[in-house]
């Protein structure tokens, strides 16, 4: 694991400077602090800071190919490298290191057309081919790992965090209005936007190849959220029993591809406990779990932690997030983050990954994915229930079934039975919507956007992000069922764009801290999304299989326990009674003014209702906390 940068000449230019590279690398030492390399020619740099997992000794990057005209960085680690290897060597390769990273060098030379979909791993490459005068950036088939990329003055540069580009002269923390739009619609970017102009990402399950000045862009891997059909339907036995051997594998192969002792986060949670129990049965010695406990018991999990670890014989430490801990880390978070947050949970991420690196661990195994490929959150049953209520929509009964999936959304807790028939009610027969699961939620999240100045409202007139959505959708997405087309949207979206990035890699490797995803395994998403949707939620109860594959390994009050989605609190660490003075100082009419992104008559009403301690609602939560976000980040990178 590490953090990669560069730049290729486009055009006839001065060779590229290793000075320039460095001055990258300094700006994501936190990602690689181990070592740095840099490989530079007339026309490509490519630069690496290492955090040293694999091959400790001998597997320092820039890496390059036996006779050096194959050059690569890469950010990741690539599980199946062993087995790659001895292919490779069979084939007559020549390797002259131990790590998983000289497997790209020569499986690029052996199978260039078709070397990313062989690799098990999680990943952005960059590979320079001398020869051809070519460059791949590559990134993984989910986005685990990131990539960004400029183009500025006939050069193209990239690096796995956008502080880097900033680096290079002309690369400016400009906002794109675009992106906020989106990003206060869906929490996240559409495609390959960030949220400054200008800088872009490589999109997930895709390569960006760069040669004679021209760039190209090219998917190598997609969703088939299709059923098998290359074999007959397997019982839900069945299934769990394939399941449960994928995972084991998948667990197996991130815990012993590694030359460091790996540990897990455990939630309390179904998916973290899953993982950490199939995880304590490959060692004698007791399995290293870190867990986050909250002193707002509204948030906090600590009871369901206690007893799964006591279960699982692990050793436990946990991180305890007051609400002052949260408000304190909260602009470094965003800082690491590097885009605006319209929530608080990475902060507590980011804590976590703290006391991880002051355990002396680089890195963890984690249950994120578990959810989206398995069908774990409350939206896939809000979506069936208000399916079922569409099909006799005067049923006074039928829209009471969505009265205990979202105690903690304050508007639906205090606004009775009247408020959840409105607001769930609202399309309810447009039953054919392909955002039928989400566009409630996509909706309300936007409301956000009326606090933008009118200068930004003008901005982004007549934009829709829904529509350009809708426009990006595979042909075959109308063709799969109700619930893996939410399911899509929640991989896509959610999970590649925001949960693997903002509250995922970013706020674990802030830390030097690598997390590593079972469920993610490539082979875990294809058996896992091609299940039929009843396997997944059987009635009401989520993760149907998951729950019967584990049912021997984990207590039954973790089996058993109602979905708690992870949350953060948002109103009491920002006015709490102790009110840090960069959130009054950013949030002030002056500051608003300055940056002129948000209306500040607006702004000064939103906090002037937190202060009196009215009723708000999640969107004025997020709110609250998208703007402070911008705010921050205006400030940021600024010569």
């Amino acid at each position: 694991m590490c953090g990669i940068a560069g730049m290729l000449n486009l055009a006839p230019r001065p060779p590229v400077a290793p000075e320039a590279v460095y001055s990258m690398l300094e700006a994501i030492h936190h990602r690689g602090p181990d070592e740095n390399g840099v490989f530079t020619d007339e026309w490509a740099g490519l630069g690496s800071a290492r955090l040293s997992i694999i091959d400790l000794a001998g597997g320092r990057q820039p890496i390059h190919n036996e006779d050096g005209t194959i050059w690569v960085v890469f950010n990741g680690e690539i599980y199946n490298y062993i087995e790659l290897r001895r292919e490779l060597e069979s084939a007559g390769h020549v390797f002259s290191t131990h790590s998983d990273t000289e497997v790209l060098v020569h499986l690029y030379e052996e199978d260039e057309q078709g070397w990313l979909l062989k690799l098990n791993g999680q990943f952005a490459i960059a590979l320079w081919d001398q020869k051809k005068q070519t460059l791949i950036l590559a990134r993984d088939r989910l986005g685990v790992r990131p990539i960004f990329y400029a183009v500025r003055d006939g050069a193209l540069y990239f690096a796995s965090e956008i502080k880097s580009l900033f680096t290079q002269p002309g690369l400016r923390n400009e906002f794109d209005p675009i992106a906020l739009s989106q990003i206060f619609t869906f929490w996240t970017t559409l495609g390959k936007r960030t949220c400054y102009r200008n800088i872009s990402s490589v999109l997930p399950g895709h390569y960006l190849k760069l040669c004679g000045g021209r760039m190209t862009e090219h998917p190598y891997w997609s969703l088939d959220m299709n059923p098998a059909s290359d074999s007959p339907e397997p019982s839900l036995d069945e299934a769990a029993d394939q399941l449960l051997w994928l995972l084991k594998d998948a667990v197996r192969l991130r815990l012993t591809r590694s030359d460091v002792p790996v540990g897990a986060y455990l939630s309390g949670g179904l998916d973290s406990s899953s993982i950490a129990a199939l995880a304590s049965q490959h060692s004698d010695a007791r399995l290293k779990t870190f867990s986050i406990a909250f002193g707002d018991q509204a948030f906090d999990e600590s009871d369901y932690q206690k007893r799964t670890n006591d279960f699982l014989g692990v050793d436990n430490d946990a991180i305890h997030c007051s609400h002052a801990d949260i408000a304190a880390a909260f602009s470094e978070a965003v800082r690491h983050a590097e885009t605006p947050l319209l929530r608080t949970a990475p902060v507590p991420m980011l804590l976590l990954s703290r006391l991880v690196h002051e355990h002396d661990f680089k890195v963890v195994l984690t249950g994120e994915g578990a959810d989206e490929i398995l069908g774990g959150y409350d939206i896939f049953k809000e979506a069936k229930i208000r399916r079922f209520w569409a099909r006799q929509p005067d049923s006074a009964f039928r829209p009471l079934l969505l009265r205990r999936l979202y105690p903690y959304i304050g508007a639906l807790s205090y606004g009775g039975d009247a408020y959840l028939k409105m607001f769930f009610g609202k399309n309810l027969a447009d039953t054919g919507d392909p955002f039928y699961a989400h566009r409630l939620r996509w909706q309300n999240t936007a409301r956000c956007l009326r606090f933008f100045s009118p200068a930004w409202q003008d901005e982004i007139k007549g934009y829709d992000p829904l529509a350009e959505l809708a426009e990006s959708l595979p042909p075959e997405f109308k063709t799969w069922h109700p619930f893996s087309q939410a399911q899509y949207l929640e991989i896509v979206i959610f999970l590649s764009g925001y949960l693997l990035s903002s509250q995922g890699d970013r706020m674990g490797m802030a830390n030097s801290v690598e997390g590593r995803f079972p469920f993610l395994d490539p082979r875990v998403v294809d058996f896992s999304v091609r299940l039929p949707a009843e396997y997944k939620m059987y009635g009401l109860r989520e993760k149907a299989v998951l729950k019967r594959a584990m049912k021997d390994l984990l207590p039954p009050e973790t089996l058993t326990r109602s979905k708690q989605p992870y949350r953060a609190p948002i109103r009491s660490v920002f006015f709490g009674g102790n009110e840090l003075g960069y959130v009054a100082e950013n949030l002030s009419a002056e500051k608003i003014l300055e940056t002129g992104y948000f209306a500040p008559e607006s702004v000064a009403a939103l906090i002037a209702k937190f202060k009196r301690g009215a009723n708000v609602s999640e969107t004025e939560e997020m709110a609250l906390t998208g703007i402070l976000s911008v705010q921050l980040l205006h400030f940021m990178w600024r010569s």
